[in-house]
Formats: structure tokens, C-alpha cells, sequence
């Protein structure tokens, strides 16, 4: 996994995060669940990208 690919997954998951507190804090569902998805692809990246490091 190069370093760029990590800073961008951080980053996406951060994001995630941000909006997923948003939405909760001011009671808007789709925020809160669209952060929820980022946050769920930034997983997915990493664990893909480990994967093919693995293999490496």
C-alpha cells in the first residue's frame, strides 16, 4: 500500500466520521448514514490494499 493511498483512506474515513457526528448531532439521518458508507469504503480500501500487499 503506498503512502498516498493510506493518506487517502485516512482521510476518507475521517470524513466518514465528520459526517456521521453531523448528521447525528443535528438529528439528519441521511448524513449520519452517508458517513457511515464512507466510512465503510475506507475500510474496504484498506483491506483490499492489504490483501495485495500480502501477496507482494
Amino acid at each position: 500500500m503506498g503512502i498516498d493511498d493510506k493518506i487517502r483512506n485516512a482521510a476518507e474515513d475521517l470524513g466518514g466520521k465528520a459526517k456521521e457526528s453531523t448528521g447525528r448531532a443535528t438529528g439528519n439521518e441521511s448524513m449520519e448514514a452517508e458517513g457511515q458508507t464512507d466510512q465503510s469504503k475506507a475500510s474496504v480500501k484498506k483491506a483490499a490494499e492489504n490483501v495485495k500487499d500480502a501477496f507482494k
